[in-house]
């Protein structure tokens, strides 16, 4: 196989320097500027940098180090200078443009930055170029752009990606890990941008050596979110083509596993998908995990240090939406697993749909708490899904918190099809979404909207959650099943965000009516069916089929397994408070068809309407979800808002798309 990647991957933009690979000792560019040796120190010297923005134990400096801030995924950070008595005085403290980056402008950055040692990390651009930014100034301190480009046009993720991992000894020695859209695993010195000589070779580990599968024209293995490093492993999980029409049932397996993070040694892989003579095979039937790929881990993970155990939330097997070629439970497909980070050996695992032919693959990354449930401490891990359900298990022993009961679903009648008798129902808490598909879901603003509803269904099948995909031509005349929650969720990978001081999980999800149809084409793809055909979902006088609200921010309260509270994620739209169907009635809030992002501190809650959606910022009462300002964007939130603080000030960062595209813009009070 030739490699697109010419080594070293890299054009070291630090102004004008040469892109020369680092020495052992990290020698320090000085390119004729401030900047550069300022990014440098800031790496090589962290009691330097921590002196100063004040102490990192102080009140004056707070990091986020880890893509979800930290191991356990919570996106909480302990910090209270924004307040609910100062939040509304919010500005742009900064704008950083990363439209410069990449072969095209990018319209949507979903990447989370790092603040660490003085210095906020993050990815850019569609060839998922590492920049480094002045997190008071927003200057560009270096860029390090990966040079892969036969990979990068065969890649299926051409995006800047979810983020970076850090990684450091704590006597000197760090690390950036970053994987890029061609599917290599590059570790940079954070002070100088250059690839680390003695990791793999030059600083790159080649990810495609190794697969299980063949790699061909039709298959297809990237990457789109952070590896998840935990002591000296670095665990890297993989993304796959979208498989609605994917042209093959057999693909590239999507194993995870385990890096030296100073050598770039491969220490483990764990199996996805069995092979004979390990546990879970017996769950493929007539073969059909000798050519099944998929089964990766596109979403973030999370990890837990001292159990040396990483929780893998597994996508489901090829394909999204037929299982005819892979009959039977098909494990680790869908499941939640915990493995041990030395040897990567299952400690225990939980499969959360059987046989998945609904694309509600485990979207985000599972959320480590400690939590308290009939006065018995658990130490809990908690899987938000698309289907909108929240699994809860004891992360040690994989037992669940509350009764998960297994029940009777509906069959499939696509020839070929053999779908799951049972899938497992969590019994707390309640569902955080609508599920299933009723007449009691339609629009019914007025009885003319409710009657063109029930007109626009009659050429679809519908029924509980769990309903299976149908023919797009079906015997009995209908053309699709319409389907709640999505296969974008429900939530997706936002995920969600966790006070660990008052155990409340706050999900964001959206409601959003879809048709599941499926057909042959023979012409496309050697699966029996796939995506395509079936009917038209009907929109009404410019309005969504199903009743608001179309986005919604949930409060779970994890110790007791109850919903807490419920708000729609924004107020009604002004095209549908205007809408002449609409005339002389009073519109409650009906939010908007997105996924909020949010994130917790000490003292708010703060979200956004979501991409597509307006370009606001919002803080809440933690209790209520009440509304206490509102700041105004650039651009709708395309990525996870992030927080720290530096020189005693607080600052939020957040990716946004506005008429330049890209951006990244920092929030904070007036100095």
């Amino acid at each position: 196989m030739k490699l697109g990647l010419r080594l070293p991957p890299i054009c070291l933009a630090m102004f004008a320097v040469a892109c020369t690979p680092a020495s052992d000792e990290s020698d320090t560019l000085e390119p004729g500027g401030a900047p550069a040796a300022r990014a440098a120190a800031a790496a090589s010297d962290a009691d330097a940098a921590a002196a100063a923005a004040g102490s990192a134990s102080g009140l004056g400096y707070y990091e986020w180090s880890e893509y979800r801030a930290n191991l356990a995924a919570q996106r909480y950070a302990a910090l209270d200078q924004i307040d609910r008595d100062n939040v509304s005085d919010l500005r742009i403290e900064w704008r950083w443009y990363a439209g410069n980056y990449g072969p095209r402008p990018e319209q949507r950055n979903e990447a989370t930055p790092l603040m660490i040692n003085g210095v906020l990390y993050t990815t850019a651009g569609t060839t998922r170029n590492v920049v480094a930014i002045d997190p008071v100034t927003g200057e560009t301190l270096w860029i390090w752009r990966p040079d892969e480009p036969e990979r990068y046009d065969t890649a299926p993720r051409k995006t800047s990606g979810r983020g970076l991992s850090y990684w450091t000894d704590g006597q000197g020695s760090e690390r950036l890990i970053v994987v890029t859209p061609g599917f290599y695993l590059v570790a940079l010195d954070p002070g100088t941008g250059r690839q680390v000589p003695g990791f793999g070779e030059n600083g790159v580990v080649d990810m495609m050596v190794g697969l299980r599968g063949e790699i061909n024209e039709d298959s297809s293995i990237g990457n789109s979110s952070p590896a998840i490093i935990v002591g000296d492993t670095v665990v890297v999980g993989p993304a796959h083509a979208v498989g609605m029409r994917a042209p093959s049932k057999a693909n590239l397996k999507g194993d995870v596993r385990g890096f030296d993070v100073r050598t770039g040694r491969q220490l483990w892989t764990f199996h996805t998908i069995p092979e004979p003579g390990e546990p879970g095979y017996e769950t493929w039937l007539e073969g059909s995990a000798e050519y099944t790929g998929n089964a990766g881990v596109w979403a973030p993970m999370a990890a837990d240090e001292e159990l040396g155990l990483v929780y893998l939330p597994i996508e489901e097997p090829t394909s999204d939406m037929y299982g005819g070629e892979r009959p039977g439970d098909n494990l680790y497909g869908n499941s939640l697993v915990a493995v041990d980070v030395r040897t990567g050996e299952v400690a225990w695992y939980y499969q959360l749909i059987h046989h998945d032919i609904w694309d509600w693959d485990n979207p985000t990354a599972p959320i480590l708490m400690d939590i308290t449930v009939d006065g018995e401490d658990i130490r809990a891990v908690a899987q938000i899904t698309k289907q909108a359900f929240v699994y809860t298990f004891d992360r040690e022993t994989g037992e669940p918190v509350w009764p998960i009961e297994e029940r009777a679903v509906p069959p499939s009648d696509v020839p070929g099809e053999r779908t799951a008798l049972t899938q497992p129902f969590p019994t707390k808490p309640p569902a955080f979404d609508r599920q299933g598909f009723s007449e009691d879901d339609l629009i019914d603003f007025t009885p003319e909207l409710r009657a063109e509803a029930l007109a626009g269904i009659e050429q679809f099948r519908m029924g509980p959650i769990y309903t299976p995909p149908s023919l797009a031509n079906a015997p009995d005349g209908t053309r699709g099943t319409l389907m709640l929650p999505t296969q974008i969720g429900g939530a997706n990978w936002e995920g969600g965000s966790y006070d660990p001081e008052t155990g409340i999980l706050y999900v964001a999800s959206h409601t959003n009516a879809w048709v599941m149809a499926i057909q042959s084409e023979p012409d496309v793809s050697d699966i029996r069916y796939i995506r395509g055909g079936g009917g038209e979902l009907p929109w009404l006088e410019g309005l969504p089929l199903v009743k608001p609200p179309w986005g919604r921010i949930t409060a779970i309260d994890m110790n007791r397994g109850e919903l807490l509270w419920q708000i729609p994620n924004g107020p009604t739209p002004d095209d549908v408070a205007n809408n002449p169907a609409l005339a002389g009635l009073d519109v409650p809030p009906t939010g908007t068809p997105t996924r909020a992002p949010t994130l917790v501190t000490e003292s708010l809650l703060f979200s956004a309407p979501g991409w597509g959606a307006q370009p606001l910022f919002r803080a809440h009462d933690k209790a209520t979800g009440e509304v206490l300002a509102e700041i105004e964007l650039p651009g709708a939130v395309g990525g996870l808002p992030m927080t720290y603080m530096i020189g005693g000030r607080q600052f939020i960062v957040m990716a946004v798309s506005g008429e330049r595209g890209a951006e990244f813009v920092a929030l904070a009070l007036p100095d």
